[in-house]
């Protein structure tokens, strides 16, 4: 049996984990209303991807003996001004919610909940994966500059990023 405080922490992170999914939709939407339709296809895909992070928590709740729950959720930003800053919204999120992550496993672990620290886990080495990712993707646009042409190879690299995940359902 998963005990309250455990629950509870876990479901503000199936919170964040929904919520992120509608932050990479909205994300999305505003690139392919811009003309990034590789970075639209790369964020339709990191939605994706958070509602299965989601999906999996809620599934190790319920199944630990707990009731896995869904809360409101704010509303995701509409306007990003420029690719470089909607991706660093994106890193700033992904960091968000590391320490968000870390803070679930703390929890666990104070606890002596190791079966929920083991579950953690993949959330952990997920992240770091994710910030990666990120930083990269980032480091290339700033090097890019305002070339148009840059960006466009950018653009088309995402599109590739997000054919190749497993999870890519393609937005555009």
């Amino acid at each position: 049996m998963i005990k309250e405080k455990v629950e509870n922490q876990l479901n503000n992170q199936i919170k964040n984990e929904e919520h992120s999914s509608r932050i990479y939709l909205a994300m999305a939407s505003w690139c392919e209303s811009k003309g990034y339709n590789g970075a639209a296809d790369f964020l339709y895909a990191q939605a994706e991807e958070e509602k299965m992070h989601m999906s999996k928590m809620i599934h190790y709740v319920n199944d630990r003996g707990g009731h896995a729950k869904m809360m409101a959720l704010d509303k995701p930003d509409e306007d990003y001004g420029d690719i470089v800053s909607l991706f660093e919204k994106v890193l700033a999120h992904e960091e968000f919610i590391t320490a968000e992550i870390n803070k679930c496993y703390e929890v666990a672990l104070d606890a002596k909940d190791y079966n929920t620290a083991q579950f953690l886990q993949w959330y952990i080495e997920e992240q770091v994966e994710e910030e990666s990712t990120m930083n990269g993707i980032l480091d290339k646009i700033r090097l890019a500059g305002d070339s148009k042409g840059g960006i466009f190879h950018i653009d088309k690299e995402l599109e590739n990023l997000a054919a190749s995940r497993p999870e890519s359902t393609g937005g555009a």
